[in-house]
């Protein structure tokens, strides 16, 4: 209901700007058309240029991409399409040199929603719009092994292609005119906007694949006598079969369609829709355990012989996505009334690691040879947006409001709760997570004449916004301790307990704050611009932040232009981070430990001196040279820097991984504090300081003329990047008594520091020769360091080229008609094998026995570009 009388308010309020609107609009409604325009050029395939206009970044009405102080990078939806992959995370990561998407398995919810970063720093610290408006974030709270481990980001793969014209990707820090979470830069996703026309597609692909160092194997040897021969690191030894396995898998299917239609004389809505349905993909090598116990005088269990060692899945999982988009406009007077909505449903199922049938966790009554524990996920999202613009008296407005919603529910397949024997059921509902969003907004701007400057915008703006996270706990079976003992819980996924020590985790958690900002853009002659922004923000939970930015530009050539930047910005700890809470036991040499993660507010948490989170904040400079002297030839050069203090990050298991007097004195402090059934516990704190700093490199190219009776474009792209902890936080309340312990460990801070590329290269060919064109692309992705909780099981990556390939044919020419064939990595191309067995480190020299686990996950969840392998694909695509 609250929601509805501050819609109606909403209303009311554009209903009476609405009423009072001067005639003075025509020019506003005039720009809108340029930018329909530009937007349907594009998507008949024309490409951005330098004198593409921008809305990112800036909130004046001319700017470009050329004339932009601060560096962004404009993708058209075409470019996007041009390629198998249908994810607009997958097709990103081809296009944007400081964009990391890395496709990790076993991560639980994470396998289905993943995260993608910018500039090296977390995917929370990119701020998401949709046609210039924050986009809500995931419910998920990534909180497993992989690359963004403790935030919640948007996800982006609920947007589908189709609905876009374009994407602008402004790589610098802009706090202070958006507000938290622009901290390594903004990524805005224009939804097409015409009147007429559209694009139907169906694309069709599956991995055609060797799996790169994962042999097959024909049985398992044993002795004369029945007993079996082990491999130098006490594992089965197995037959191979001396090559690698080949793989069809992953099959893809995608619709997708998109027509936009005239609403009265100058309105317009745009409807899009993409369904897709992707298989999964099993990349996992044979499993060498011994899965049964022996049987008398050492003798193997015959059923060793038959089982099928490729038992666990390890790759994409298999995803149902359906997308539904709605892009609208209607003028109203001298003004105009917007909006636009969006619809997801998605379901995923993922796998955790094979459960041996001689585990303690089995259950041998239910499961006689084992279980594979899979995980549903089903996410359900929608937002809408409704806002009224127009001109009044000079002042160009904009009144806006907006809810989104994210929910993400688990239910637990193909597994057990040990703890209730043979009595147990084999699916869970284990409960689900829930993050909403609404928010208001209101800005202005004018163009004012000043005696000492060639063109001056002002603006200004406010906004609130309320954020709701709540945690559904799963139904009674899925996390409670049964009476024949063991792990309790659902095995893989434990359902979200009603409380944990102590504490209720079911109720809903709010918050809103409250912004104002104000901005100058300066043209002070042709060849100088300036650019300034304040903003300042009151949160509920922990008070008020003030960031301010400074950019120019300055062409004291024509074509060659130097441009820089100065700002600070913050990131708001999310309310995930604050407040989620779950609970699992896990197997640790062999002891059951109960293991929690506790939101700072947790009586246990704060026995152990957790503290309420303070935002992250920012200091970021940037510089650079645009070079456009050449006809057809821009080259943008850009180095930044950028300093974050107080991140926030999850500590390690204490209570697990330390010494035993370490541990021993971690669940002391418990059991003083009332937990003694708590053996060890995590929780976010703002834990350290990093430095940033990288490089960016932006070259496009038009060829004059054709070549081979063709047009030509080239575009190549460069980034050079390295992070650094300088400072991390060694001691925290009680917790600094404990000689040693260590609160954010080698593991966490390696995956900050080297867990992304430190560089990335990407190149690309588009040719067009009328009813026949291609796109060639090259990436090469740098060296990643996939970190394991020792030295000497670290895993380093070495780099990696990935090469896509696209012919595209118009049977009737135009584009009309288009008929695609293609393949990305088309060379087969793996990452680095996870060393397996008993081996030498290649870092220490010293001798390894690798976990036997290395065996079915044979690739580092770090890679930049996944471990899929070719993916071959076919698409038809009909424009009217």
């Amino acid at each position: 209901m609250g929601r509805v009388r501050i819609g109606s308010q909403l209303l009311l309020a554009g209903g009476s700007l609405l009423a009072i609107a001067a005639p003075a609009s025509a020019q506003q409604n005039q720009q809108a058309n340029d930018a329909n325009r530009v937007g349907q050029s594009q998507a008949e395939g024309q490409q951005p240029d330098q004198s593409t206009i921008i809305v990112t970044g800036t909130r004046r009405i001319d700017r470009t991409v050329a004339d932009s102080p601060v560096p962004v990078d404009v993708i058209s939806a075409q470019s996007l399409s041009n390629t198998g992959f249908t994810e607009v995370n997958r097709a990103l990561n081809q296009e944007v040199p400081s964009f990391n998407f890395p496709q990790p398995s076993i991560t639980d919810g994470t396998d289905v929603i993943r995260p993608a970063t910018l500039r090296g720093l977390g995917p929370d610290q990119t701020l998401v719009l949709l046609n210039g408006k924050r986009r809500h974030t995931s419910s998920l709270l990534n909180i497993n092994g992989s690359v963004g481990r403790g935030t919640s980001a948007v996800d982006i793969n609920l947007i589908p292609t189709v609905a876009l014209q374009r994407v602008e990707v402004l790589r610098d820090g802009a706090a202070a005119q958006y507000g938290s979470d622009a901290i390594a830069g903004v990524i805005n996703f224009q939804l097409r906007n015409s009147r007429s026309g559209g694009r139907a597609s169906v694309t069709y692909g599956e991995y055609d694949t060797h799996v790169g160092g994962v042999q097959g194997y024909s049985g398992v040897q044993t002795t004369a006598a029945g007993t079996p021969v082990l491999a130098p690191d006490g594992t089965l030894a197995l037959t191979s079969t001396g090559r690698d396995i080949k793989r069809n898998d992953g099959a893809t299917a995608t619709l997708a369609a998109v027509v936009g239609l005239p609403l009265g004389a100058r309105g317009q809505i745009n409807i899009a829709g993409e369904y897709q349905n992707r298989n999964a993909t099993h990349r996992t090598g044979a499993d060498p355990r011994r899965q049964y116990n022996l049987l008398a005088g050492g003798v193997l269990d015959t059923r060793e012989l038959s089982f099928n060692r490729f038992s666990h899945i390890y790759g994409d999982p298999a995803t149902h996505d359906y997308k539904l988009f709605a892009n609208y406009s209607l003028p109203l007077g001298e003004a105009e009334l917007y909006g636009f909505s969006t619809l997801n449903r998605r379901r995923g199922l993922s796998a955790g690691f094979y459960r041996l049938a001689n585990d303690a966790r089995n259950v041998p009554s239910i499961y006689p040879n084992g279980f594979l524990p899979l995980i549903g996920t089903l996410t359900r999202d929608y937002a809408t947006t409704l806002g009224v613009r127009g001109e009044l008296a000079g002042f160009r407005w904009d009144l806006s409001g907006q809810y989104g919603r994210d929910k993400v529910d688990f239910t637990i397949k193909n597994s057990l709760n040990r703890s209730f024997g043979a009595a147990s059921q084999t699916q869970f509902d284990s409960g689900g997570l829930k993050y909403s969003q609404a928010l208001f907004n209101l800005d202005v701007s004018r163009d004012i004449a000043l005696a000492f400057t060639s063109k001056t915008t002002i603006s200004a703006g406010a906004e609130y916004r309320r954020e709701l996270f709540d945690i559904r706990p799963g139904e009674l079976a899925s996390y409670a301790n049964g009476p024949a003992g063991g792990a309790p819980g659902a095995q893989v996924f434990p359902g979200f307990q009603p409380t944990i020590a102590g504490q209720s985790v079911a109720d809903p958690h709010k918050r809103h704050n409250v912004s104002a900002y104000a901005e100058v853009d300066s043209d002070i002659t042709k060849a100088i611009n300036v650019q300034g922004a304040l903003r300042y923000e009151d949160y509920s939970d922990f008070g008020s932040k003030l960031n301010w930015k400074l950019a120019g530009r300055f062409e004291p050539v024509s074509g060659i232009a130097l441009r820089a930047s100065a700002s600070t910005g913050f990131r708001a700890p999310s309310l995930q981070q604050q407040f989620y809470a779950a609970q699992a036991t896990n197997n640790v040499n062999g002891i059951l430990l109960d293991t929690v993660t506790l939101p700072v507010n947790n009586p246990a948490a704060l026995a152990l001196g957790a503290q309420p989170l303070k935002p992250e904040r920012s200091r970021a400079l940037s510089g650079g040279v645009v070079f456009t002297a050449v006809p057809r030839l821009s080259i943008t050069v850009d180095a930044y820097q950028i300093k974050i203090r107080d991140r926030i990050v999850v500590t390690e298991n204490l209570g697990a991984f330390g010494t035993t007097a370490q541990n021993n004195a971690v669940r002391a402090l418990l059991a003083s504090a009332g937990f003694p059934s708590v053996t060890a516990a995590r929780f976010f704190i703002n834990g350290i300081d990093t430095r940033t700093r990288g490089l960016d490199v932006v070259a496009t190219y038009r060829a004059p003329g054709t070549y081979l009776g063709g047009r030509i474009n080239l575009t190549g792209g460069l980034n050079l990047n390295k992070t650094r902890i300088t400072r991390n936080n060694a001691s925290l309340g009680a917790l600094a008594t404990i000689p040693g312990l260590v609160l954010f460990g080698r593991q966490e801070s390696l995956r900050i520091e080297q867990g992304q590329p430190r560089s990335k290269l990407n190149g690309s060919l588009d040719y067009d020769a009328g009813r026949l064109g291609g796109t060639i692309r090259a990436t090469r992705y740098g060296k990643v360091l996939g970190a394991g909780s020792e030295p000497f099981l670290d895993v380093p990556l070495s780099a990696k080229t990935i090469t896509d390939l696209e012919v595209r044919f118009k049977p009737f020419g135009g584009d009309r008609l288009v008929l695609a064939l293609g393949g990305n990595n088309i060379f087969d191309v793996y990452p680095d094998n996870v060393p397996r067995g008993r081996g030498v480190d290649p870092l220490t020299g010293l001798a390894r026995n690798d976990p036997a686990t290395n065996y079915v996950a044979p690739f580092s969840n770090f890679s930049p570009f996944g471990f899929n392998g070719r993916f071959l694909y076919g698409r038809l695509s009909v424009n009217f």
